[in-house]
């Protein structure tokens, strides 16, 4: 795992109020982003248990006394979903009837969010649903990084810090020490991606032109700038099945690309995205740990780029009513 070398850890901290407790729990979803967290934050991981009747019903029981504190619920939403969400939602209603004075949904994989509106008859927009499920659970906020689609921050009646893990992968790719750089998206969705991480490294930009044919199947016709001996970066929010990546990555070496580093900062890799993956010629790929990679099986050009102490940093700002968007710049949130 990667020190990206920014200090993120707790000057929020600082002034803490001591009339209301800290306290962070987390469910099964990621218990090492849990830890990391609070190891960050100088302080112990709440004691919860989630487990699992005999017939697979999911069983919560919060084991610390967190009556008039401020609850942190780190949960991402990832491989099972279903579990996951679910531990999540009955985390949150543990702790606000147990008198919690503020929960926040720390969430930073937000699933369930391909469907933000109706693209077709007779389909349920499941972002919403997600959302008013964690709202009527009882969360007060929510608190989470790179959303698939910006616009799910409008889906909540409550507040939401939306993070981007920009900072902490900028400061990884500035590392590297490249040159010769371009920055690149492997569809237009991600081309804004691109475009700032470009502007911040003061690169050129290109980007592959991608037809969806199916829900798992894509054709790249084009490339769109100029990348013949040049080292590209190119950027996605999250990894799938790695197929887009896979052909974009092709695409980019046919037009005369050196080296290719993939940067993305949830590592969702479902199905044979491993293998996808490692296949193709991508030099490096670095992810985030919002989701937890597998023990095994893992290709040694992936790299995982912590984000905790990143989170840690934001959960210190929201707890003690300091500005979450100076993180990013000088305005106030």
């Amino acid at each position: 795992m990667t020190d990206t070398g920014t200090d993120w850890t707790t000057s929020a901290m600082i002034g803490s109020p001591a009339a209301l407790k800290l306290q962070v729990l987390t469910g099964n979803a990621n218990p090492a982003l849990g830890a990391a967290i609070c190891s960050h934050m100088g302080i112990e991981l709440g004691d919860a248990y989630v487990g699992h009747f005999p017939d697979g019903e999911i069983e919560v029981k919060v084991r610390e006394d967190v009556r008039g504190a401020d609850v942190f619920v780190v949960q991402p939403t990832c491989h099972p979903p279903n579990d996951t969400l679910m531990e999540l939602l009955l985390l949150i209603d543990s702790v606000k009837r147990a008198s919690a004075s503020r929960v926040t949904a720390v969430v930073p994989y937000y699933g369930y969010a391909r469907k933000d509106r109706k693209d077709e008859g007779r389909v349920p927009i499941t972002a919403k649903l997600v959302a008013n499920m964690i709202v009527k659970a009882g969360a007060n906020r929510v608190l989470t990084m790179d959303l698939h689609a910006p616009q799910i921050q409008g889906f909540f009646d409550i507040p939401v810090d939306h993070l981007y893990a920009y900072p902490v992968l900028l400061g990884h790719i500035r590392k590297l020490g490249l040159s010769d750089v371009v920055c690149a998206s492997p569809d237009i969705g991600s081309m804004k991606m691109a475009i700032g991480y470009a502007q911040a490294l003061g690169t050129a930009v290109a980007s592959c032109h991608k037809q969806r044919l199916s829900g798992s199947e894509v054709k790249i016709t084009a490339v769109v700038g100029n990348v013949r001996d040049k080292n590209v970066l190119m950027f996605d929010d999250l990894i799938a099945s790695g197929g887009s990546l896979a052909l974009a990555s092709r695409f980019l070496k046919d037009a005369g690309a050196k080296d290719i580093y993939v940067y993305a900062t949830h590592a969702v890799m479902c199905g044979k995205a491993f293998e996808t993956l490692a296949e193709a010629p991508i030099k490096k790929i670095m992810v985030t740990d919002t989701i937890p990679l597998p023990s095994s099986g893992v290709p040694e050009k992936i790299e995982v780029v912590s984000v905790a102490g990143f989170l840690a940093e934001a959960i210190g700002r929201i707890h003690t009513n300091m500005s979450v968007s100076h993180m990013f710049h000088d305005g106030d949130s």
